[in-house]
């Protein structure tokens, strides 16, 4: 089913790739991912303009900036989203492995595994479809996303990965969309507060990002990192 999908709809982007996903193909079994972040409210906004009651998740780790909570309510009113799920981390594995909230400076992978992979994994479980921002202009691991991919046994969708710089920007203009409060303070990629400094630049919007290390993605877009070493794993708590 997916390949055939993903053949008839792949030349397609933005709305266009969305409405036919959201109001026929998967209908009931699609949902959106967002991180209210930087460049979130153009993809909600299409999203929103074709279904307004299409289930919207976003990962709240407990540790993100006070700014990207006023923005998740902001644009959630704006829009008129009336199926918003913030997901949060279950407090047995944050107990066991997190108890003190630095994991973040110990293990990074191991922290957006258990506050953000994990979550996720189990909020999907439900769906046939998700749909993320993901663009190719971010560069690194970005640099080649495709539209539609069939990952995890579910069709992975990104209806911006073809998108511009200046085509996002665009887009906010001719919808007069807010930008997120941050931007005007340098931050051209929001993250969690710990993990995130206000840099970045046009060539590498994403350079913010756990700076300073080999890190690139929180990992809900790649496998998920290995067991902990313990006498538990965070896959105990899925």
């Amino acid at each position: 089913m997916y390949e055939a999908v993903i053949e008839e709809l792949n030349h397609l982007d933005g709305p266009e790739l969305l409405a036919p996903l959201i109001t026929d193909l998967f209908c009931g079994n699609i949902a959106l991912v967002s991180s209210f972040g930087a460049e979130s409210a153009v993809l909600l906004h299409m999203a929103a303009s074709i279904d307004r009651s299409l289930p919207v998740i976003t990962l709240d780790t407990g540790k993100l900036f006070a700014e990207t909570i006023a923005y998740r309510a902001q644009l959630t009113r704006l829009l008129g989203l009336t199926d918003l799920r913030v997901v949060r981390p279950q407090a047995d594995a944050l107990r066991v492995f997190d108890g003190a909230g630095s994991l973040h400076r110990r293990d990074p992978d191991r922290c957006c595994h258990i506050r953000k992979v994990l979550p996720l994994e189990n909020t999907l479980a439900g769906f046939k479809a998700w749909i993320s921002g993901r663009k190719r202009y971010h560069g690194g691991l970005r640099a080649d996303v495709p539209t539609l991919e069939q990952t995890d046994g579910r069709l992975k969708i990104d209806p911006l990965a073809r998108f511009t710089r200046q085509q996002i920007e665009a887009y906010l203009d001719r919808y007069h969309l807010p930008r997120h409060p941050l931007l005007e303070k340098g931050y051209l990629s929001i993250g969690c507060a710990p993990c995130t400094v206000a840099c970045g630049s046009a060539d590498d919007p994403r350079a913010g990002r756990w700076s300073g290390l080999s890190k690139m993605e929180c990992g809900i877009h790649r496998s998920p990192a290995p067991p902990c070493n313990s006498a538990r794993s965070a896959s105990d708590f899925r």
